[in-house]
């Protein structure tokens, strides 16, 4: 059994702001390949994604751009399952790759959350983010450290199919089917729906979107996810209308931009994201 579990932080809101990949590869139920790689996005920091992970300006100060840095791992993508915990890093490594020109590699992919969300229980509709996960099941790790949470999503993978005895190639295919499908899991109905690529996600709209806010709401639970019309402790996604986010500051930024900020700061597992790459998050 062998598989590479990734795990990618960004610069700012946009997924091509790549500043760190971490890389774990496993065989056997080991881990043989670690990588932790700084990344110069050539891009702007915005301080509540550095107050996420640490990484700065002078962090990554005369590391590799994406395309170099890409160009050194790439290999160990092509013809494996990639595993990433929910699909915010599979989606930040294609936009990169697109922001940059590049070929995204020829892999499958293995969502390790939807994984859990089959495996536990509890895990089913929500609480299944990689630090709540990785704190059932007793897994100590450094959240937000790339290499960190790549090798925490692979032992969480490692230790579901030990669990429930499903095969890590059974897995590529049990991912597709619902949820309930499974002895080891249960039908829990809370807001939003339990299948689609943001079921378990609360998604909250701000700023001017392309299209109008009830078309976004309605494609959004389509895809699962249930939505709010105001930021709070249960919101996991504020998606932000297209618009220059590095030239807004402070209170040009609307009232739940920043609250979602302030909570993302304080730790909450709620991300911000342009309309664009919440577009290419469904794609």
């Amino acid at each position: 059994m062998r598989f590479v579990a990734l795990d990618l932080e960004t610069a700012n809101s946009k997924f091509s702001s790549i500043c760190q990949i971490g890389i774990s590869v496993f065989e056997n139920n080991r881990e043989i390949v670690a990588i932790s790689q700084l990344v110069d996005p050539q891009d702007y920091f915005d301080a509540v994604n550095i107050a996420i992970h640490g990484i700065d300006e002078n962090s990554v100060k005369g590391y590799p751009n994406f395309s170099a840095a890409y160009g050194q791992v790439k290999h160990l993508f092509e013809d494996s399952i990639v595993v990433s915990h929910t699909a915010f890093d599979r989606t930040a490594l294609r936009q990169a790759c697109k922001a940059n020109n590049l070929v995204e590699p020829y892999c499958r992919w293995l969502d390790s959350a939807k994984v859990v969300r089959r495996a536990y229980p509890q895990f089913a509709v929500r609480g299944y983010g990689l630090g709540t996960v990785a704190k059932e099941l007793g897994f100590d790790f450094k959240h937000h450290d790339a290499l960190e949470d790549a090798r925490v999503a692979g032992a969480i993978l490692i230790q579901a199919i030990e669990d429930t005895g499903i095969a890590l190639d059974e897995w590529l295919r049990r991912i597709e089917k619902p949820i309930a499908d499974n002895k080891y899991s249960e039908r829990i109905t809370l807001e939003g729906k339990e299948e689609g690529p943001l079921a378990g996600e609360v998604c909250v709209f701000t700023g001017q979107l392309k299209i109008s806010r009830a078309d976004a709401a309605r494609i959004a639970n389509e895809a699962g996810a249930a939505v709010e019309p105001g930021v709070n402790k249960k919101t996991t996604i504020v998606v932000v209308g297209d618009q220059d986010l590095e030239r807004l500051a402070g209170k040009s930024k609307s009232s739940k931009h920043l609250k979602a900020e302030e909570m993302a700061a304080n730790g909450f597992a709620i991300r911000i994201l342009q309309e664009r790459d919440f577009v290419a998050l469904l794609d």
